[in-house]
């Protein structure tokens, strides 16, 4: 059934990590492996009519590890593979500011969600987010959104040596990302 507001729930990723492998700072566009489950994931989510949406600080940019350019070339790289597999990314959006610049888009802070809601028609309310570090579920939390944790990239270290301390838990935990598309697909919309 419709929302009668016309918005509609979508699907925020992590990229590294979540989407791809997590290699510290993707420094290049050679070190950009996507996991192998993943197009098939997003196909789900791309046939079950959520949009879906790469939400990734990128803090590499602001401390000079690499330029802006690197990103729009490794999101072109993502978005050509997903292709060829039958899937897509609805957007994505990018922090590539520095902790300490304090913006507001940097996760766990809300901007880049806030953003996306606005241009894609979106509750944020009945959306989720996946990621492999707590951050992630941190954003999810300050959006009300539901956050899930993947086990893939941080997610297995975060869960073994950080758990204890969460103010919250994840709404789910999956070994990767198939399985939270699994989960996301068992919930109410």
């Amino acid at each position: 059934m419709p929302d009668p507001s016309g918005l509609r729930a979508a699907v925020f990723l992590d990229r590294d990590g979540t989407i791809c492998e997590e290699v510290g700072y993707l420094n290049h566009v050679s070190r950009f492996r996507m996991f192998p489950f993943v197009a098939d994931a997003l196909r789900r989510l791309n046939e079950s009519g959520y949009p879906v949406i790469v939400v990734s600080n990128q803090s590499g940019v602001a401390r000079g590890y690499f330029p802006l350019s690197l990103l729009q070339e490794v999101t072109g790289l993502m978005e050509q593979q997903l292709a060829e597999s039958g899937a897509r990314v609805d957007a994505v959006y990018y922090c590539s500011h520095a902790s300490s610049e304090n913006c507001p888009c940097r996760k766990p802070r809300t901007g880049m969600l806030q953003c996306a809601a606005r241009d894609h028609a979106i509750d944020l309310r009945r959306s989720f987010v996946v990621g492999d570090r707590y951050t992630d579920i941190e954003l999810a939390r300050n959006a009300r959104a539901r956050g899930v944790l993947v086990r893939t990239g941080y997610g297995e270290g975060e869960l073994a040596w950080h758990a204890v301390k969460w103010s919250a838990p994840p709404d789910f935990v999956a070994e990767d990302l198939t399985q939270a598309v699994d989960w996301i697909a068992r919930q109410p919309r």
